[in-house]
């Protein structure tokens, strides 16, 4: 299996992808692929090819983002999220063909994961699907708070800012929630509920479930599963 060696993390905003899979390469000394790791694809995009993540990469003028209606910022979020898969599914074998563990915050379908990853190697984590339109701005990074800056600087603040968390509300509702639910049984984690994995994985916190495993309901620090026994 070409991806055997590698472990996907994916869910919604603010579950602690990017903690959990920062934290595992540390301690198994692996390869971190963390946030957004599809920016190092090393050759240029072709707006044809890519035409979400070329958006970005082209736009002009910021206040355009921020203005489209909230039906056209979840469509652009769909379509970057298909291309993010395309660029990591041509990375991945050359990281994997290194040997070590590879721990992947990715951008795959789990449609796709089933069929590419090894038995036990993919964690969903969930958060309330209200967390990230709440905590979207709490972030410190450069482009969230030129988002930010630029939706008070609109004539009607209040009116852009509410077009904009409507759109953040359609990516991150509960219907899209609870499509990833029925994940939650197609496979079985292993588990071992003492290791230091453990440890880590509820330090991470806002985790409403993980899978592929057989928990129900909500993680706590006593029924939250470990990650790998890697």
């Amino acid at each position: 299996m070409p991806f055997g060696n590698a472990y996907f993390i994916i869910g919604n905003a603010y579950a602690g992808k990017s903690t959990l899979v920062k934290l595992l390469a540390e301690k198994h000394g692996g390869i971190l692929c963390g946030e957004n790791w599809h920016d190092s694809y090393p050759e240029p995009l072709d707006a044809k090819e890519f035409p979400g993540l070329c958006y970005t990469r082209d736009l002009k003028d910021w206040r355009d983002f921020i203005r489209r209606t909230p039906e056209a910022y979840k469509a652009w979020i769909d379509e970057t999220a298909r291309e993010c898969e395309i660029l990591e599914l041509r990375m991945l074998p050359e990281l994997c063909a290194q040997g070590r563990p590879v721990f992947v915050d990715t951008n795959i379908s789990p449609e796709t994961l089933r069929e590419i990853a090894a038995p036990g190697h993919v964690l969903v984590m969930l958060a309330d699907p209200q967390v990230s339109v709440r905590r979207f701005f709490e972030r410190p990074d450069a482009e969230k708070q030129l988002l930010y800056r630029l939706l008070l600087e609109e004539p009607d603040p209040a009116a852009a800012m509410e077009n904009y968390r409507k759109g953040l509300m359609l990516i991150n509702s509960q219907e899209n929630y609870d499509r990833t639910k029925p994940e939650l049984r197609r496979k079985r984690l292993r588990l071992r509920s003492g290791s230091s994995d453990w440890k880590i994985a509820c330090a991470c916190g806002r985790i409403t479930a993980c899978a592929f495993g057989s928990m129900k309901g909500k993680a706590t620090a006593r029924n939250l599963p470990t990650t790998w026994a890697a």
